[in-house]
């Protein structure tokens, strides 16, 4: 993976950010509560007549806000402005929503700057259209099963079922199941469930041959993962964001999932998902309720990918201008007036 930028001597950069709303379709539940619009915060960086773009998702989860999130890219302006790369970001901001717009307003930058497509700066030939699962919220198992049936008539087949309730998350796998018999299901518990709950749940997903299970337990209490007999493979998310948690999750989890809003930034997912590959795990490329801004950096993840879930803008009510093209559960790769 070459680094283009800072062009030498460095051309003058402008930096502005800008906070905007898309409204959900309906509303986006999990058992950490429902929201009804995406707020995403955008960096934009112009060079030369020429700009690039980032899109952020601030997560509450770890303590982001909008407001720390825009303070955040301010704190980095001066040397965005003076033409800093993506390296010197790294050491400049943490990893999180504020790095990651301004390291895909980077990526976009010197794409758009050079000619090359994103994917070929990252060392890639191609982005092959690739199937992303689809999301159904957390709610009562007969409205969750009506979705599942909905969603798989309507040509996508592979669901990411939001569980984590207090009671009732057997039935809604169950009743889930039922309603797509022929779906690959996988399931997210967003830290949801209890150690006394896993056996039961366990079982229930492995009856209805769920094909992962995203996070059973809080970040904090997952070393009791450690030697757990597990009927289904295990993905690891709040528990992980970048390369530095890998080495204590080899006997916890199967399968990790990157997001680039947890790792700051793609520059950071790629060489994580090469340190993952390596380790031994799988891959689950992961999203927040964004447009098709924020996923396009991470198509060029979706290669090494066992898992794709890439559906936040199927979530909203509108997406933006020149945005992702979905034709039933295949998401196409972006084009160049969106992103890269």
């Amino acid at each position: 993976m070459t680094e283009h930028l800072p062009i030498h001597p460095p051309a003058r950069r402008a930096l502005s950010v800008s906070v905007e709303r898309f409204p959900i379709n309906g509303s986006f539940t999990i058992a950490r509560g429902s929201r009804t619009e995406a707020v995403v915060v955008v960096a934009r960086l112009e060079e030369n007549g020429v700009n690039g773009r980032g899109e952020c998702v601030p997560y509450a989860r770890y303590g982001e806000s909008i407001d720390s999130v825009v303070a955040a890219i301010e704190t980095a302006r001066a040397a965005m402005e003076a033409g800093a790369g993506r390296q010197q970001l790294l050491a400049l901001l943490p990893a999180g929503a504020a790095r990651n717009a301004l390291d895909c307003a980077l990526w976009d930058l010197e794409a758009k700057l050079t000619g090359a497509p994103a994917h070929v700066l990252a060392g890639l030939d191609r982005i092959r259209p690739t199937t992303t699962a689809f999301t159904i919220s957390l709610g009562d198992a007969d409205v969750m099963a009506a979705q599942a049936a909905a969603t798989v008539d309507a040509g996508r087949p592979v669901l990411k079922i939001k569980l984590g309730a207090p009671h009732g998350d057997a039935a809604r796998i169950r009743a889930v199941r039922h309603a797509a018999p022929d779906a690959t299901l996988l399931v997210d518990a967003n830290e949801g469930w209890s150690l006394a709950d896993l056996p039961g749940l366990f079982a229930a997903c492995a009856e209805a041959h769920v094909a992962l299970i995203e996070q059973p337990l809080p970040a904090a209490e997952d070393a009791a993962l450690a030697g757990l007999e597990r009927p289904v493979p295990l993905c690891a998310d709040e528990s992980v964001h970048t390369r530095d948690g890998l080495a204590a999750l080899r006997d916890r989890y199967d399968v990790v999932n990157i997001k680039l809003d947890k790792t700051g930034g793609l520059t950071e997912a790629l060489a994580m998902a090469h340190e993952a590959g390596d380790m031994g795990f799988g891959l689950m490329i992961g999203c927040m309720v964004g447009t098709s801004l924020a996923m396009a950096p991470a198509m060029l993840l979706t290669p090494r990918a066992r898992f794709v879930d890439l559906d936040g803008p199927l979530l909203l009510a509108r997406d933006r201008e020149h945005g992702l093209v979905y034709d039933g559960a295949v998401v196409w790769p972006p084009e160049r007036a969106l992103w890269g």
